[in-house]
């Protein structure tokens, strides 16, 4: 006895097949199988048997064909080989054992075969699992609802199969075999991409590739017209493996065939090659694609010493897998965008068997841009078209073009686009037919009007680089210097076109080092000049980029060359260029558009390091002013992001003399504030280097000591260099007030990085210093920072002495945070002097002086102090609700240090798994500096 679910549902028997009767019965015994040995409620099978609509007697109606499903198995004698029809409750189970089952012995086969170690032997059983079908699933049945999806997963099941068995004739190497298992179910489920894919693979190998490309556009045609979509990765992935000319079993190694194709190509047309002959004679032939005796081709050579590009070349083949797709690849001037195009364009010819055609569109030429005409002249010209009857305007022959191209596979390439309305009008006709533009533009109105896929293309990557250099000067001048190789890739920012000039420049001078010419290109002042040669070189290119820009944005883009920072946003840009922040954002999308700078993320920019050095050029004169510009802009905004940090804090200082600052932009909260802050640090930091250097000390010391509450906030993330640099400032300045505030910080930083002795020596001197420059808040927070010091060498009394005068200072200056920040201090110093009911009114006083949404940071270590005063008194249960106050608002600030405290404290008195876990937590975040 069998029963049969891969076909027509039956049971056959001994005596041949029992009479099943109806669908409905059929129906019942394929929900019945499909859940062999498991109950089957009612109610599924009516779902099984009517779907959304059953008939008022359903239950009646199962029963009676259940009853006769039971009386058939009874007179087949079901029972000798294990097989019952049982009731269960609500619910049927056919008791069946599963050999008995033919999707099972399927299964089972496909398992085997997958542990098989020979491709004979997995052939053999897949062919055996496939011969078990005899038609679709679950023929006869009522093919809905349930019944419907098991049909369809058994059906993927098969099909999955049949690829398995292609893949396994392939591993033999029989792939004309594989081909033809696949082609029937290609034909079958056209629109199935898999079953495609593998055809494709499977006619290439067989060395049937016109076949296999036409079963791609046949599937693409169908994709698009029937689904509105573009081939998927894995039919995507198949036509590129053609298009690279990808390893074919029996193929002659590189350098075999593919030479040979070469020298052909040189002589005369071969098979699936380009050539560079006339296309033959005119007449008829000129329009009847067909009839064109050989394929044309107006490429130019492909370029010499390529490297890298893998993932570029990949998604070019990705973009060109689509319906008439035209690919865009744009980058800056000099990243090997024409370098990238040929070399993709001359992979494969095949893939192109109605020819290549390119035009150079000078978009940034300063010999100006061909007419259209001529281009389009050129092209018809090269397709057969006799002279006479090249049409004279641009439309008419723009249209003959089009359809000339309409039938044909052919590869457009447009090198140098400059705006989208001129590739428009050079697009060919056929759906078969790739376009591949270059710009440095970003063209995004040809994305928008023809779908084109943009493939952007950025610098090399050092070993790129390295590779590039080695191709024109050699492996072993390379091997002899790999660090200098290295650093000249790096020198040269990545760019190709300025690694070729620099490599042609080493070729032609074998003598020099390339130690010797990393070291000159190291100095910014001549770097672009040794990055120019003959007719060719960085600031050439960037020079016909930027005589396409309007006024606005070229002066821009030469006050971008003075910024001290890697990065700006519309702001900063502002106040280099004296415009405003919307001003500033349309001259960077136009910048950005032309790949001048790139933006990085959203509202951020950055400057590529030679673009910079060229921009720098455009205007020098500027240099000095734009760098006051962009100094006084950070000190206003640093000044608004520690308003908006800490609102409570007093202001650092008067403003510099001469002080202009461009427009501010607006925090909305401590979060954003603090985040600018975390950001553009490096940038600061630049900027106070820069300014220090141009004589501008009394900007330096106030950039840097106006990140104080990011200080506060990270103090162990190494701030003591960048504090020290403020500190020379101040005193270049001989600026007591500015002193004395630098000492105050940096003592505390020195302090808390357990660098104490040190902090003590500068400690000790700031007090005076803020006294002589009637500075009284800063005097108070001197004697507060030396204060922790002191108490830290024992001097404990002194420690409370000094931090009670600070007290006493900031009342009288009427300064709220200022006295907090004592208290704070006091509060502490007197729970080490054993006094927890003083620290306890101290703290109490100071949480009474700011509001509970400021100064959380305070907030919480003056929480941990109460808590821990309140245990040092015996309050035990309200010490550890204080604490977890404490560590509770710092996690919830982000405040790791506050965190690690309070929970350090919480578990010297309890054991609680929590609170190990969250000091954990809190010191890897504070560790990891996150």
């Amino acid at each position: 006895m069998e029963f049969r679910l891969l076909g027509t549902v039956s049971v056959d028997t001994r005596t041949g097949p029992l009479p099943l009767g109806p669908a409905k019965r059929r129906s019942l015994l394929a929900a019945l199988l499909l859940s062999a040995n498991t109950p089957v409620p009612v109610a599924r099978l009516t779902d099984s048997l009517w779907g959304e609509e059953p008939p008022p007697r359903a239950r009646g109606v199962i029963q009676g064909h259940v009853s006769r499903l039971r009386a058939l198995l009874t007179g087949a004698e079901a029972q000798a080989y294990g097989v019952e029809l049982v009731t269960l409750g609500d619910a049927y189970v056919l008791r069946v054992p599963e050999t008995l089952l033919d999707y099972q012995r399927f299964e089972e086969l496909l398992m085997l075969a997958r542990q098989q170690r020979s491709a004979a032997d997995t052939v053999r059983m897949l062919d055996d699992a496939l011969s078990l079908w005899q038609g679709p699933a679950l023929g006869g049945t009522f093919t809905e609802g349930p019944l419907q999806a098991a049909a369809h997963t058994l059906e993927e099941s098969r099909l999955a199969t049949v690829e398995e068995l292609a893949r396994a004739y392939a591993d033999l190497g029989e792939h004309h075999r594989a081909a033809s298992v696949l082609r029937a179910e290609a034909v079958a489920h056209p629109m199935r991409e898999s079953l495609a894919a593998a055809l494709i693979l499977a006619l290439y190998r067989a060395g049937r590739q016109s076949e296999a490309l036409d079963w791609f556009h046949r599937t693409r045609r169908l994709l698009a017209d029937e689904l509105g979509i573009d081939p998927g990765h894995e039919l995507a992935d198949a036509y590129a493996l053609i298009l690279r000319g990808g390893p074919r079993p029996g193929a002659a190694p590189a350098g075999g065939t593919d030479a040979a194709g070469a020298s052909r190509a040189a002589t005369g047309p071969a098979e699936g090659a380009g050539t560079t002959a006339p296309p033959g004679p005119r007449g008829p032939a000129a329009h009847n694609p067909s009839a064109a005796p050989h394929p044309t081709d107006l490429l130019p050579r492909a370029p010499r010493g390529f490297h890298g590009r893998n993932a570029e070349l990949a998604a070019l083949t990705r973009a060109a897998a689509g319906e008439a797709p035209v690919c865009l690849v744009t980058g800056p001037a000099g990243v090997g965008k024409t370098s990238l195009a040929l070399q993709w364009a001359h992979h494969n010819p095949a893939a192109f068997p109605d020819g290549r055609l390119f035009a150079d569109l000078r978009g940034f030429s300063e010999t100006g841009e061909p007419a259209l005409i001529d281009v389009l002249r050129e092209f018809l010209l090269a397709l057969g078209v006799a002279p006479r009857r090249v049409p004279e305007s641009v439309s008419a022959a723009a249209a003959l073009f089009r359809s000339l191209t309409d039938r044909r596979r052919l590869l457009v390439v447009l090198d140098n686009a400059r705006d989208s309305a001129t590739v428009r009008a050079l697009l060919p006709g056929g759906t078969d037919c790739v376009t591949l533009v270059t710009s440095r533009n970003r063209l995004e109105g040809l994305i928008a009007s023809d779908a084109a896929r943009p493939v952007p293309l950025g610098i090399l990557e050092p070993q790129d680089g390295t590779a590039l250099l080695a191709g024109v000067l050699g492996e072993e001048r390379i091997l002899a210097e790999p660090v200098a190789a290295r650093r000249l890739a790096e020198l040269c920012g990545g760019l190709p076109l300025a690694l070729r000039v620099t490599a042609a420049r080493l070729a032609g001078r074998p003598q020099w080092t390339l130690a010797g010419l990393a070291d000159e290109l190291a100095d910014e002042r001549g770097r672009l000049t040794f990055l120019d040669v003959d007719d060719t070189g960085v600031s050439a290119a960037l020079r016909l980029t930027v005589q396409q820009l309007p006024a606005d944005a070229v002066r821009q883009l030469a006050r971008l060359g003075h910024h001290p920072g890697g990065h700006f946003d519309p702001y900063t840009c502002a106040a280099l260029a004296g415009t405003d922040p919307a001003a500033a954002a349309a001259a960077l999308e136009r910048l950005g558009s032309a790949h001048l700078v790139t933006e990085t993320a959203p509202g951020r920019w950055v400057l590529h390091d030679l673009v910079r050095l060229y921009a720098r050029g455009l205007d020098p004169a500027s240099g000095a002013e734009a760098l006051v510009d962009v100094l006084d802009h950070y000190i206003a905004t640093a000044l608004a992001a520690a308003d908006t940090a800490e609102p409570g804090g007093e202001p650092c200082f008067v403003l510099p003399e001469g002080y202009r600052p461009a427009a501010v932009r607006d925090f909305a909260d401590r979060a954003a504030a603090m985040h600018w802050l975390a950001t553009e640090r490096d940038d600061l930091a630049r900027a106070a280097v820069a300014a220090r250097g141009a004589g501008l000390h009394d900007r330096a010391w106030r950039i840097i000591l106006l990140q104080w509450p990011q200080v506060v906030w990270r103090v162990r993330d190494s701030w003591a260099p960048l504090l020290e640099l403020a500190l020379d400032s101040a005193r270049a300045k001989q600026d007591l007030y500015a002193e004395s505030r630098v000492l105050n910080l940096l003592g505390w930083v020195l302090t808390e990085e357990g660098r104490t002795a040190e902090a003590l020596t500068l400690l000790e001197r700031s007090p005076g210093l803020a006294q002589q420059a009637g500075d009284r808040l800063g005097e108070a927070t001197a004697l507060i920072n030396l204060a922790v010091v002191q108490a830290g060498q024992g001097e404990l009394d002194r420690a409370l002495e000094g931090c009670g005068r600070a007290v006493v200072l900031a009342r009288e200056e009427e300064d709220r945070h200022t006295e907090m920040l004592a208290l704070q201090h006091l509060a502490r110093l007197q729970l080490s002097a054993h006094r927890p009911g003083d620290a306890l009114g101290s703290a109490r006083t100071a949480l009474a002086l700011g509001p509970e949404h400021e100064e959380a940071a305070r907030r919480s270590l003056l929480l941990a102090v109460s808590g821990e005063a309140r245990l040092a008194l015996g309050e035990e249960d309200e010490g550890i609700l204080l604490l977890d106050r404490a560590a509770e608002e710092a996690e919830h600030a982000g405040y790791d240090e506050g965190a690690v405290r309070a929970l350090e404290a919480l578990l010297r008195v309890s054991a609680r798994a929590e609170y190990r876990t969250r000091h954990a937590l809190a010191l890897r975040r504070l560790t990891d500096g996150g």
